[in-house]
């Protein structure tokens, strides 16, 4: 399977919006798309899934993403995704919900796309995601601002903070998130910057945008199979020491 474009914000109650940013990211050659539908709750019907993507050839996956602010929002929220069969993002500056987060297996994402929360990324955060085969996720949004002071100050945290990533082996993807629709751009070019500018090797760069998202979306898809599978573990020759 080829690149991903693995955060395409869009509203999900202007549905002539979401099909004019999917047919523009058609003749921009993007083949595999992840959205990001905003202002709704919890679950995706299918029926709405069905609409969106007889309008469209790309292979569409769907995320939703809370932003929260502190432990009992994370609680009350996070309780609704017990059974979810799509991705699952969590963006906030608070540290306890960080930790929850990372160590929460109906959490597939920890998001440091805003760039406030990036610069809260901590060695603790990368290790959990590790041990919950969870995914760190870096967007390129923050250095295509206008204001160069902004940009500027964007790229240096985004560069440390993959680059602390990257040094402790963390699981990362890496998204446009632009919503911009003129901001929009292939994976291959988001690539090169990472590359050229990020000082990300070439082929861990692909990996970020191809492998890596494939195996984001095989853990999402296990969270019903996990849910429904009865509470025995079938013990095979060499479990028992």
């Amino acid at each position: 399977m080829s690149y991903f474009e693995s955060r395409l914000p869009l509203d999900f109650n202007n549905f002539s919006e979401v099909i004019r940013s999917l047919k523009l990211c058609e003749e921009l050659g993007i083949r595999n798309i992840i959205i990001e539908l905003k202002n709704i709750a919890t679950k995706i019907s299918s029926e709405y899934k069905k609409s969106i993507e007889k309008e469209t050839k790309l292979n569409i996956y769907y995320r939703i993403n809370l932003r929260l602010d502190n432990l009992n929002s994370y609680k009350s929220r996070i309780k609704h995704f017990n059974k979810f069969s799509d991705i699952l993002s969590i963006e906030s500056l608070n540290k306890e919900v960080q930790i929850h987060a990372a160590r929460d297996s109906r959490v597939d994402i920890v998001s440091f796309s805003n760039p406030e929360i990036l610069k809260t990324l901590t060695p603790g955060i990368i290790s959990l995601t590790k041990q919950n085969k969870s995914f760190l996720e870096f967007s390129m949004a923050p250095i295509m601002v206008r204001n160069k002071i902004y940009q500027s100050k964007n790229f240096r945290n985004l560069y440390r903070s993959i680059q602390l990533a990257i040094k402790l082996k963390g699981n990362c993807i890496i998204s446009g998130n632009f919503n911009d629709m003129y901001d929009f751009r292939h994976p291959r070019a988001l690539i090169s910057i990472c590359n050229s500018l990020l000082g990300i090797p070439l082929e861990k760069a692909k990996n970020l945008f191809n492998h890596n998202p494939i195996l984001l979306i095989e853990r999402s898809q296990k969270h019903l199979k996990k849910n429904f599978e009865p509470e025995v573990r079938i013990l095979r020759d060499g479990d028992i020491k």
